[in-house]
């Protein structure tokens, strides 16, 4: 990989000495995850389990660190910083085809994330880099009352900016000109930017309440009581 970017700042790392590049952490490119690998976490209240999150994409930083990308809260998080005692740990990566367990990404991921950006990283100036339709079934939880009511509605895409921001898109029915949508549509508008958007669902959870589980309704009674 040849990013080929200058540091031109005068912020130092307390510990190393060493000058900061305040765009190390933008994320230059994504890869979608077709092989079913899983993010696996734990949290302080059952910290004997190990629970599973479907990944959105493999993405490298500017600084060349890849990890995976999944839908966490309210957020697009890079799996290795989820550490919370509350919500979980990052605890590895799974693939369930073998029950394999393992920290670093995958090689074939690495090669296809690095050989892509060295081919088309002069069109990074874009407004948007990539757009890649979302495979494992996420939703938007839509809410303007404290989860009285609240609409759930499907990530269609996932959208990569130019600033390294990962939107999560959804459709605008108003603005439909033709069927299907598909990723680039100019109907789609990110998930983030709605002023009712809470929470991202993946689709156990969201066909949980969907089905009026019992104990999916009683997770969304909490919120709504928060």
């Amino acid at each position: 990989m040849n990013t080929d970017q200058t540091i031109n700042n005068n912020v130092y790392d307390i510990f190393s000495g060493q000058l900061v590049n305040p765009h190390a952490r933008r994320i230059l490119r994504i890869a979608p995850e077709y092989d079913g690998i899983e993010v696996l976490y734990s949290n302080d209240t059952a910290s004997h389990k190990l629970y599973s999150l479907k990944i959105i994409c493999w993405a490298m930083r500017e600084d060349g660190e890849i990890f995976a990308l999944v839908p966490w809260l309210n957020q697009v998080m890079p799996a290795p910083e989820i550490n919370d005692p509350l919500n979980g740990h990052w605890e590895g990566y799974r693939d369930p085809h073998y029950d394999d367990i393992f920290f670093m990404p995958p090689q074939h991921k690495i090669v296809e994330l690095e050989s892509a950006y060295d081919c088309f990283h002069q069109n990074s100036n874009a407004p948007v880099i990539q757009e890649i339709p979302d495979v494992i079934g996420t939703h938007a939880v839509l809410t303007n009352n404290g989860f009285r009511t609240f609409s759930l509605i499907e990530i269609l895409s996932w959208r990569l900016t130019a600033d390294g921001q990962v939107h999560g898109m959804l459709i605008d029915d108003a603005h439909i000109t033709t069927t299907p949508v598909l990723p680039g549509d100019q109907s789609l508008f990110p998930a983030q930017s709605h002023p009712d958007f809470k929470y991202f669902f993946q689709h156990r959870i969201a066909n949980k309440i969907k089905a009026q589980d019992p104990e999916a309704l009683a997770a969304i009674a909490m919120l709504r009581e928060h």
